[in-house]
């Protein structure tokens, strides 16, 4: 077979069928589990020859989604769980213990920073954010009982793009494991494992499905990590259902026409606001890929501009807490995804109530433009 873009591979991602099922698509497996022949059809599963028992455990959807992300950030192995939280909360407890420490960015996701530092921590497990600009700080903060490192590939809500040699370095030279979340990126702009990196994760409610209609996560990594990362799924209940697989899977097959198109946007909606005097800050990463810089714009408008009449005057540019869809959204990150953190928390991320994160869709780019002009030419004459 020959070798395949990026573009041919993601349409071209299916489970191995019996020769007795040729479906186009991997059919929805809609069902709580699998039934077997006889006592010795069980043992076969148990012995590792038969795939599927239980659907919390396995489904052919699942692994569908799992082995599709994996291929695509080119890792051996992957998981598909409810969510990418869920699928952080797998990673992270397939390398770090009670007693055991990490060190995160302080910049990461809010949800992120909640699950690290009250749920995860409630458990025994220690953690020190620091700013991983500052290669110092990352060794400064690494105590003997350090396991992992964690960031994200472009930083949410700022787009700050990680220095990924950089903590891959600091890893080895500490005998530690990193993990990245990739969501921002996607695997059509950056595959942080062939940095180095142990562990990848998606919230693939974002990107990877694409069309907000569907919570999923994704985890990749070496084939041992993710065998641990699959028990906490299982265990935990953290399993995705089939359907929300299947069509999460779907979703993925437009993943580089949907990035190829909102990157583009993007770019054009940043060069834009970068020109409007009202916009005292625009936030949009450089030098990400040869595809593109990603699909996010995070703006800081001028203080003297009235907020709430900016977010009354968007139009058909929809307010949501989320991101990724194919049609343009904004959100309020002071008062949404770092709603959490503390007043001094947010001040030192640089998040006050001037903060705008602008999911860029794949509408005309014009059109985008004018409305977020419109919206701020309104908030300016108020």
């Amino acid at each position: 077979m020959t070798k395949q873009s990026f573009h041919t591979q993601i349409v071209h991602q299916q489970i191995n069928q019996s020769e007795a099922t040729t479906s186009k698509t991997t059919p929805i497996y809609q069902t709580s589990a699998f039934t077997f022949n006889d006592l010795d059809h069980i043992e076969q599963y148990y012995d590792g020859e038969v795939p599927y028992l239980y659907t919390r455990e396995n489904n052919p959807n699942n692994a569908e989604l799992g082995q599709t992300i994996a291929q695509l950030e080119q890792a051996p192995a992957g998981v598909a769980s409810s969510s990418g939280i869920s699928a952080i909360m797998a990673g992270i407890l397939s390398v770090v213990q009670a007693g055991e420490h990490i060190v995160a960015a302080q910049d990461l996701y809010g949800g992120t920073q909640q699950l690290i530092t009250k749920q995860l921590s409630s458990l025994g497990i220690e953690y020190t954010l620091v700013d991983f600009s500052s290669s110092d700080a990352i060794k400064e903060a690494i105590q003997s009982n350090t396991k992992l490192l964690m960031t994200e590939s472009i930083t949410n809500p700022f787009l700050r793009v990680e220095n990924l040699k950089t903590i891959v370095e600091i890893a080895k030279g500490h005998n530690l494991k990193t993990m990245v979340d990739n969501t921002f990126a996607t695997p059509y702009l950056l595959n942080p494992y062939t940095w180095g990196i142990d562990l990848v994760v998606h919230s693939a409610t974002k990107y990877i499905g694409g069309h907000s209609d569907v919570t999923s996560g994704v985890l990749v990594g070496d084939n041992d990590l993710i065998a641990l990362a699959n028990k906490k799924v299982v265990g935990l209940g953290m399993n995705l259902s089939p359907f929300e697989a299947w069509l999460t899977e779907r979703g993925a097959k437009t993943l580089a026409l949907r990035m190829r198109e909102q990157s583009a946007n993007a770019q054009q909606v940043a060069m834009h606001l970068e020109e409007n005097n009202s916009v005292k800050q625009v936030y949009y990463p450089k030098n990400v890929s040869s595809r593109g810089n990603g699909a996010i714009v995070t703006i800081e408008l001028a203080h003297d501009l009235d907020v709430a009449t900016f977010f009354k005057s968007l139009g058909w540019i929809k307010i949501a807490p989320t991101l990724a869809g194919v049609e343009t959204t904004v959100s309020y990150p002071s008062k949404t995804s770092h709603r959490a953190l503390t007043d001094t928390e947010k001040e030192n991320l640089g998040i006050n109530d001037y903060v705008v994160r602008i999911s860029i869709g794949i509408e005309e780019g014009d059109d985008i433009v004018s409305q977020l002009n419109e919206a701020i030419a309104n908030a300016t004459t108020t």
